[in-house]
């Protein structure tokens, strides 16, 4: 009988390294489940797994996973507080976009990582992981935005991998996460006082929810401004690392050819 989080998250990562719910599993090297700790207040959510992600079983291993830690170091966060996921769990041949299919066969696995670690925010990174809550939306026009949806704030973001391709992006990038702390910090107060909460808008006003306070407008066109101050620690402690099992036109699949890092950080593995 499964009584723990880390219980949860083990059965999980079983079921993800032996699923065979769609083709991928028939040319996967490694199922990679993501990463991080199951009390993070942040969950990033890529794509899907590249070349070196697939011999590795690890998300973000190559230069845009690199790229990614830069980020969170703007952000004033370090990899080993951030929970790491894709939408796909299995690597697509040759790095082809995920098909609609594909997407159907993991999604239940990522709802389960998204009630187990109960992220306060959410960063999807680019247009895959953007569309499952931000269908038909255009990530040039919403990234950086922020939106409150069932108690939990959803931030867009290109992909990393697409400052690879796209020089003029890695500003772009660096100047959406370094917003995170302020919105970690407006997603921790709306936690406790979820009466008072609403959803922030990018465009003219913000997108209400049942029994919620409102949310000053943010400018089109402008970035979400929330009050932004250094998140030192997670506001649950600092619990010990597990790996819980279960880009934007631009960015598609650099990210997944890349090199894998030699620096990778250190992490308690369930799967080793």
């Amino acid at each position: 009988m499964i009584t723990t989080i880390e219980e949860r998250a083990t059965e999980l990562y079983h079921v993800v390294r032996a699923c065979g719910l769609c083709a991928l599993s028939d040319t996967r090297t490694n199922a990679v489940p993501g990463e991080g700790p199951l009390t993070a207040e942040v969950m990033c959510i890529g794509e899907a797994p590249g070349m070196n992600e697939d011999k590795l079983g690890r998300p973000f291993v190559g230069a845009a996973g690199q790229f990614l830690g830069e980020l969170l170091g703007a952000a004033g966060l370090t990899r080993e507080q951030v929970y790491i996921c894709n939408v796909l769990k299995c690597r697509p041949p040759a790095n082809r976009d995920p098909l609609p299919d594909e997407i159907d066969a993991c999604a239940e696995y990522l709802d389960l990582q998204l009630d187990m670690v109960d992220p306060l925010v959410v960063v999807t990174l680019g247009r895959f992981s953007m569309a499952k809550w931000f269908p038909q939306q255009a990530i040039s026009r919403i990234h950086g935005s922020v939106k409150e949806i069932d108690g939990r704030f959803i931030v867009p973001m290109y992909h990393p991998a697409a400052a690879l391709h796209q020089g003029s992006l890695r500003q772009v990038l660096l100047d959406d996460f370094a917003k995170l702390p302020g919105i970690v910090n407006h997603a921790r107060r709306a936690r406790q006082t979820p009466a008072a909460t609403g959803s922030v808008s990018k465009g003219g006003g913000p997108e209400r929810v049942a029994g919620s306070a409102e949310v000053p407008p943010t400018p089109v066109g402008a970035a979400t401004e929330l009050p932004v101050a250094a998140v030192n620690s997670p506001a649950h402690g600092s619990p010990p690392t597990f790996a819980a099992h279960a880009a934007n036109e631009q960015e598609l699949t650099a990210e997944r050819a890349e090199p894998a890092l030699t620096d990778k950080t250190e992490q308690i593995r369930l799967f080793d």
